[in-house]
């Protein structure tokens, strides 16, 4: 009797097992969808793929700022930098364009980058008078769509193209720093270091201290 009832207990759990299988399946797979780009009879046109309704914006690609976006002012490109400036903000750009931009432009800014000295075409200097009075919103620009040689860059985020602006206004200040740009502290060392510089300082320097100071 007791072999009998463990038997149609094996044959039950047996049973269940075979309708627990059966249901992993139900044609799920199989179900009615259409594949990208696949031929469709539900639309007029015949096409699966929807096109996109007029207005769609992809997530974060909002540009409610054109300055931000465009760096233009209106119709000029702008004079100011539209995003926060503080020391986090040069160093990120200063790191962006030791990557990105001095291969070409060189550290400094003065168009002797590795590539140029490896017999590539030589490009402006940022120390040129045409680009010293160049609103920021030029160097914004210029990566963004790029000019004359120089391809878009406008796989670099936004906010780091602006650090990089920022960053080559920094490189044009040091290059064209005088004495009363250094911190009173800091001209004293230089000077007592240095006492011929009183009336003509290494632009590097100047600014070097002028980093120093900040920190």
């Amino acid at each position: 009797m007791r072999q009998r009832n463990c038997l149609f207990v094996k044959l039950g759990i047996c049973l269940c097992l075979i309708v627990f299988v059966a249901g992993c399946d139900q044609r799920m797979r199989y179900q009615p969808k259409l594949k990208p780009l696949q031929e469709s009879e539900v639309f007029a046109d015949g096409r699966g793929a929807r096109p996109l309704p007029e207005g769609t914006v992809a997530r974060g690609h909002l540009l409610d700022d054109p300055m931000l976006f465009t760096g233009m002012d209106g119709t000029t490109l702008t004079q100011v930098l539209p995003i926060p400036l503080d020391r986090a903000l040069l160093e990120r750009g200063q790191d962006r364009f030791n990557i990105f931009c001095a291969p070409c432009h060189g550290r400094l800014g003065n168009g002797d980058g590795m590539i140029v000295r490896r017999g590539m075409v030589r490009p402006p200097s940022f120390h040129e008078d045409r680009l010293l009075s160049a609103p920021i919103g030029h160097f914004y620009d210029v990566m963004t769509n790029g000019f004359g040689r120089m391809f878009s860059y406008n796989h670099i985020p936004v906010a780091d193209r602006w650090a990089i602006a920022a960053y080559i206004r920094v490189l044009q200040k040091s290059q064209h720093a005088s004495l009363a740009d250094v911190p009173e502290k800091e001209r004293e060392k230089l000077l007592s270091s240095n006492p011929n510089q009183e009336n003509q300082t290494q632009p590097e320097t100047v600014a070097k201290l002028k980093a120093e100071s900040q920190r």
